[in-house]
């Protein structure tokens, strides 16, 4: 409940630990359950056409369930909702960790991705509406950035180790400490002062915005195994486009809308929402293609190509914390988004650029750059999601950021691959055919690599013209106050 004061300065950088945690355990999750993916199939015995809904079970109900996650923290109160989360993830990972059957092990990951449909948006929310000072609130979301940008590559680390030398069940288990560790320090830290929206949840926009979505994440997930002219792709991306049409219809009619437009119509939010998801393309295509690569190409084990990430996980917090948020204070928001973007994009022709037989300093170089620019264009993005909504919709605000990392990611994964696959078949066929040697069928995965990697490119200058063309929010300006005597300044954003 509102406290009606303002939580201390200590206790809102603790709280922004607690809520750093609970980002990166819906980080870890996609990420480590990836890596053991292939050793749970094992284990209990499911079909190479079923163990692609262990992770579309968690982002059918992640994605489609989002915004209505994101309304009822507005509702019921961010801080409550963001514990009933932490601890139904909790739950929900035990369940996978015990799993016996394909089917126990699904219905756990679809619980996994309500949780975080409701855990997402509140963490996002108070983090918001925690910060508000130009200056604190660059750091804290440049914290916020690099935690959910490494935290993917962190996961992938995390998952080989835990495969290799434990089990695949802990992959799941190593989640239920870290929601307990958010659990117990955010009740102590975490405090909630936003308005609440009092209205009655909008059903038929819950139905039609979550359907919609789930039609969308569905289509790009099938249409990976079935192929994009597949009647089921077709299907599923029609039926999600005309249920979101007519939810936007549907919202602007109701007194009290699932998504307020207003929440969209604002042009520096809307841009973040764009360009985050034009973006994330991009990276999950990639960090999927580069697993690809380390393992297939390279021969690396899992655990090699987890560690093979950490020269683009540290950057991206350098990016964030250091880069995007010094700068964040200081200056407008778009020249820190358009440069980093277009810093990706040299990280992504660099990639482009490989071949079978490229050492490491030019991977871990290219991969450096890539985390350097999207850690710097991600932390003022993130933080401009918020950008001047009414405090009662700072849940939904915040989950149209998280629907489009969904959205988009379930882009990335399903295109870039198809592009990849593709291209390398094509390849193969002028080059040796079925009777192809090793060193030609690596040749053909890597001109597929490259083909999707220049294709990656395109998205991430997207999200900078998107940019460009749409973010107007200006720099903080610094106003003297009284407890400046010794030289210091309180920013003071200017809108």
């Amino acid at each position: 409940m509102p406290t009606g004061r303002a939580a201390p300065e200590s206790q809102r950088w603790k709280a922004l630990l607690f809520i750093s945690i609970a980002q990166l355990m819906v980080v870890l999750d996609g990420a480590v359950m990836n890596i053991a993916l292939p050793s749970a199939q094992q284990a209990l015995h499911f079909t190479d056409g079923s163990r692609q809904w262990v992770v579309t079970a968690y982002g059918l109900a992640f994605g489609g369930l989002l915004l209505v996650g994101g309304r009822i923290g507005d509702m019921v109160g961010r801080k409550r909702t963001f514990l009933i989360a932490l601890a139904g993830f909790a739950i929900a990972s035990a369940i996978g960790g015990l799993a016996v059957n394909a089917a126990m092990l699904l219905l756990a990951r679809a619980l996994q991705g309500v949780f975080a449909a409701l855990l997402a948006p509140a963490a996002l929310s108070l983090l918001s509406l925690s910060f508000t000072q130009p200056r604190e609130r660059a750091k804290a979301f440049g914290v916020f950035s690099a935690v959910s940008i490494a935290g993917g590559a962190v996961g992938l680390i995390v998952g080989g180790l835990l495969t290799q030398y434990l089990n695949w069940r802990f992959a799941m288990f190593v989640l239920v400490p870290i929601a307990v560790i958010g659990i117990l320090g955010a009740s102590r830290t975490v405090h909630d002062d936003g308005e609440r929206h009092r209205a009655r949840l909008d059903l038929p926009g819950v139905l039609l915005a979550s359907s919609g979505l789930v039609g969308l994440v569905y289509g790009f997930g099938v249409a990976e195994s079935r192929g994009w002219s597949a009647g089921v792709t077709i299907g599923s991306f029609t039926a999600g486009v005309l249920l979101l049409a007519t939810f936007v219809v549907v919202q602007a009619r109701v007194t009290s809308p699932l998504l307020p437009l207003r929440v969209l119509t604002e042009r520096n939010r809307a841009a973040a929402y764009l360009s985050v998801g034009l973006a994330i393309v991009s990276m999950f295509g990639m960090f999927l293609l580069l697993s690809y690569y380390f393992q297939q190409v390279k021969g690396w084990s899992p655990v090699l190509a987890g560690l093979a990430f950490m020269p683009m996980a540290v950057p991206q917090a350098i990016g964030a914390t250091q880069i995007g948020a010094r700068l964040a204070h200081r200056i407008a928001p778009r020249p820190i988004m358009v440069g980093g973007y277009l810093v990706t994009a040299v990280g992504l022709v660099l990639l482009a650029s490989l071949d079978v037989d490229s050492g490491f300093l030019e991977i871990a170089f290219a991969e450096a750059v890539i985390g350097l620019g999207i850690g710097t264009a991600f932390m003022p993005a993130m933080s401009i999601s918020t950008h001047g909504v009414e405090p009662k919709d700072a849940g939904v605000a915040s989950a149209m950021i998280s629907s489009s990392q969904q959205v988009g990611g379930s882009i990335g994964t399903a295109l870039l691959n198809t592009i990849a696959t593709s291209s390398a078949a094509t390849y193969l066929l002028s080059h040796g055919g079925p009777a192809a040697r090793a060193q030609e069928r690596n040749e053909a995965l890597m001109h597929g690599y490259s083909v999707a990697y220049w294709v990656a490119v395109g998205f991430v200058v997207a999200a900078a013209v998107v940019s460009v063309a749409m973010v107007n929010a200006g720099a903080p300006k610094h106003v003297p106050t009284p407890t400046d005597a010794l030289g210091d300044v309180t920013p003071v954003p200017v809108h």
